[in-house]
C-alpha cells in the first residue's frame, strides 16, 4: 500500500520527529529568503497604498501591452495597466497632478475610440492606505494577544507560544510570497490575510487538543516521550488536517480559475491569491512549525526529561508510531515488555504471547466477548 493510501485510511505511522529536523531548516530557510527579499525587492502595492490616479476606459480589443505603450508615449512612466473583465482596461499610476490625470484621460478616450467624459478618472491619497495599513496591524495585534490568552486558559503557555511561532511564521512567508513574485498588495489582500490566520490557529488547536487528550492518558503517562506523545496525536489527526486544508482550498481556487481566469475579476484574484498561499503555509506550519516547537519547549521541563533519560536508558524508547489496520488505538514498536501503551503487539525486544498480541490489537475500548457458559454434566 502506497503512502498516500495509508493516510486517506488512516494507517499512517509517519516518523514525524526525523521530518521536524528537516522541516524546521526548510521553514528557517524560508523565512529568511521572505525577510531578505521584503527588504531588496519590497512590496508591489496598489494605488490605495501608495496614492495615484486609477483610469477605467472600456476598450473592447484593446491589450494591456497596447495601453501600456500609449500612455508611456503619452509621457507617463511606471504605470500599471491590467483588463478588468473582457474589455475594460484600467491604468494606474502614482502621479497625482491634474496634468496627468488629463493626459492619461486623453490618452484612453483616443485609444478606446470614446469621449473624453466617458472615461473614468478616481484620485487616492495615500494617507487611505496608511490608515487601513494601521487598522490592519492594530486587529493582528490584538488577534495575536487574544489567542495567547485563550490557548493559555485552554490549553498552556507553551502551547500558545507554539501557535504564536506558527502564525508569525505564515505571515512572514505569505508576504515573502507577495515580495519574491511581486503580486500586488491591494485592501483585498490585507483583508485576505487576516482571514487565513484563523484556518492557521484551527488545525493548531487540533493537534494541540489531541495532544492533551494522549497526555491525560495513564496508558501512555511515563511509557512516551513528549516528542513522540506529540508524533503519535500528529499521525492520528492527519489525515482530519488534511481533509480541512483540501476542503478549503477547493472554493479557493475556483475563485482563482473562474472568478479571475474567466471572469476577469481582478479583486477576487487578488483575494484568491492570499488565500491560496496562506492556507498552504498554514496547514503545513501546524504540522512542522507548531508541533516540534511545542515538543521542544516541553522537554525542557523536569517530568519529561526524566521520561525521556529513563526510556534512554532501559532502550525502551518508542521508535515508530502509527495506528493498526482496522483499529483506532496507536501502535508503538519498541515498546518495552511491560508496556501499557494501547495497540502494542510486535516490535524490538520481547514478544508478547499470541493471545496477548491479540488483545492488544483490538480498537481502543473495545469490549471482549463473554466466555460460554459450559452445560452441567450430568
Amino acid at each position: 500500500m502506497t503512502a498516500v493510501m495509508r493516510v486517506i485510511r488512516g494507517e499512517n505511522h509517519i516518523d514525524f520527529p526525523r521530518w521536524w529536523r528537516y522541516g524546521l531548516m526548510f521553514s528557517a530557510v524560508l523565512v529568511v529568503l521572505s525577510i531578505g527579499s521584503f527588504f531588496v525587492r519590497g512590496l508591489n502595492l496598489s494605488v490605495e497604498f501608495t496614492g495615484g490616479v486609477s483610469v477605467e476606459a472600456e476598450a473592447p480589443g484593446v491589450s494591456a501591452e497596447q495601453a501600456r505603450q500609449a500612455v508611456a508615449d503619452a509621457g507617463v512612466q511606471n504605470a500599471k495597466v491590467q483588463i478588468v473583465g473582457s474589455d475594460i482596461v484600467r491604468v494606474q499610476t502614482s502621479a497625482e497632478t491634474d496634468e496627468a490625470k488629463d493626459v492619461l484621460r486623453t490618452t484612453m478616450a483616443e485609444l478606446a475610440g470614446s469621449d473624453v467624459q466617458a472615461i473614468s478618472v478616481s484620485a487616492v491619497s495615500p494617507s487611505w492606505g496608511d490608515d487601513i495599513t494601521g487598522q490592519a496591524v492594530r486587529a493582528l495585534v490584538f488577534f495575536l494577544i487574544a489567542i495567547l490568552a485563550y490557548l493559555t486558559i485552554r490549553l498552556e503557555l507553551k502551547m500558545a507560544v507554539g501557535a504564536i511561532v506558527a502564525v508569525v511564521h505564515d505571515i512572514i512567508i505569505s508576504v515573502g510570497v507577495y515580495s519574491v513574485f511581486q503580486f500586488e498588495v491591494s485592501p483585498g489582500t490585507v483583508i485576505a490575510f487576516l482571514t487565513i490566520l484563523g484556518y492557521s490557529i484551527y488545525d493548531t488547536v487540533v493537534v494541540y487538543d489531541k495532544v492533551k487528550e494522549n497526555e491525560a492518558r495513564a496508558g501512555l503517562t511515563g511509557k512516551l516521550t513528549y516528542t513522540d506523545m506529540v508524533a503519535l496525536s500528529m499521525n492520528q489527526v492527519l489525515l482530519r488536517s488534511l481533509n480541512t486544508t483540501i476542503t478549503s482550498l477547493i472554493p479557493v481556487v475556483s475563485l482563482l480559475v473562474v472568478g479571475a481566469g474567466f471572469l476577469g475579476a481582478v479583486a477576487l484574484g487578488q483575494f484568491g491569491i492570499a488565500l491560496f498561499v496562506g492556507l498552504l503555509v498554514g496547514a503545513y506550519s501546524s504540522i512542522m512549525v507548531a508541533a516540534p516547537v511545542v515538543a521542544l519547549l516541553k522537554e525542557r521541563e523536569p517530568h519529561f526529561r526524566a521520561v525521556r533519560e529513563k526510556l534512554e536508558a532501559t532502550g525502551g524508547r518508542a521508535a515508530t508510531i502509527g495506528h493498526p489496520r482496522g483499529g483506532s488505538s496507536p501502535v508503538v514498536a519498541g515498546a518495552p515488555p511491560d508496556s501499557d501503551v494501547p495497540g502494542w503487539a510486535e516490535g524490538e525486544g520481547p514478544e508478547r504471547p499470541a493471545a496477548r498480541r491479540d488483545v492488544l490489537r483490538q480498537p481502543a475500548g473495545a469490549i471482549p466477548p463473554r466466555p460460554r457458559k459450559q452445560g452441567k454434566k450430568r
